[in-house]
């Protein structure tokens, strides 16, 4: 034994903060705002979606599954189905268009950038009801698109509207922005240095961008896919007005038991199977909104 005390630890001096510290009530006109406006809806939905159908407009309050079971029958899977595969569809278009834009306006742009980026917000502008009717009238068999196709002899038949591909078009064409924001912002904190270290060591253009550009920027990329695929999912508009009622999506159908059938909990079950549906990909573009942020700090 030695005579020597044992001293204790020292402790790390604590960090004091100069954050400034806000009161918990500031948030309170946004909870209360979240409450009304978005769970309130939901409990709603919820309590309709087990509720029964008495008549004609008309409900009974009880508890009941029987609308979730009816969501099995094969033309609802169908339009669940065919929902899916027209967004996965629109969406690989939009990237096909949007990645090459995004990439020319970070990699390519110096002094116009800011003007390229706000013609890319300008469409935002307007409703998105005229878009989609501006896009009909474009598509139109009659229109002057069609004249000019059938002028410089690519087509002799220009009949795209009421069709998939005037759907696509039209989600593609409503959706760009969304995926063409994130990827920029992807491009620009890029270090371009890497693709010109990769090309002076002897590798292809299309090489260095798979080995090295698309790898750095596809957290951002699947953030804009997921932002636009989501939306896509719950579209009303574009089937109705580019596809002619022809390519019901589950929005379409929601809206039909709401308003023609009067079916609202019928309507309510399939709107709560379809954000249970979704959620996964929300979550999914959580993960990937952290990981950018993640990479960008």
């Amino acid at each position: 034994m030695t005579s020597e005390t044992i001293q204790p630890p020292k402790r790390s001096p604590r960090r004091r903060s100069f954050a400034p510290r806000y009161p918990g009530w500031l948030t309170a006109p946004s909870l209360i705002y979240y409450m009304i406006f978005f769970l309130g809806p939901l409990a709603i939905l919820v309590v309709f979606s087990v509720a029964t159908q008495a008549g004609f407009g008309s409900v009974s309050y009880t508890f009941s599954t029987s609308q979730f079971k009816a969501l099995n029958d094969p033309l609802y899977i169908k339009v669940f189905r065919q929902t899916m595969l027209m967004a996965a569809g629109g969406t690989a278009l939009t990237i096909a268009i949007g990645y090459p834009v995004a990439y020319w306006m970070s990699r390519y742009l110096t002094r116009y950038k800011t003007l390229a980026l706000l013609l890319v917000i300008v469409p935002f502008w307007t409703s998105f009801l005229i878009r989609t009717y501006a896009l009909k009238i474009i598509l139109d068999p009659q229109g002057y698109l069609a004249h000019f196709v059938e002028w410089t002899g690519i087509s002799s038949q220009f009949n795209v509207l009421y069709t998939g591909k005037a759907v696509a078009i039209g989600l593609a064409y409503n959706y760009l922005p969304l995926l063409i924001l994130p990827v920029y912002a992807s491009l620009e904190r890029m270090d371009w240095k890497l693709v010109e270290a990769a090309t002076d060591l002897g590798a292809s253009p299309f090489k260095a961008f798979r080995q090295i550009t698309l790898p750095l920027t596809l957290p951002g990329l699947i953030t804009g896919a997921l932002l636009v695929f989501i939306p896509m999912c719950g579209e009303y508009v574009i089937p109705q007005l580019l596809g002619g009622g022809q390519f019901a999506f589950v929005g379409t159908v929601i809206g039909s038991n709401f308003l023609g059938a009067q079916n609202w909990p019928f309507g309510s079950a399939m709107a709560i199977a379809f954000m249970v549906l979704l959620s996964i990909f929300v979550v999914i573009y959580i993960a990937f909104a952290t990981r950018e942020e993640q990479f960008g700090a």
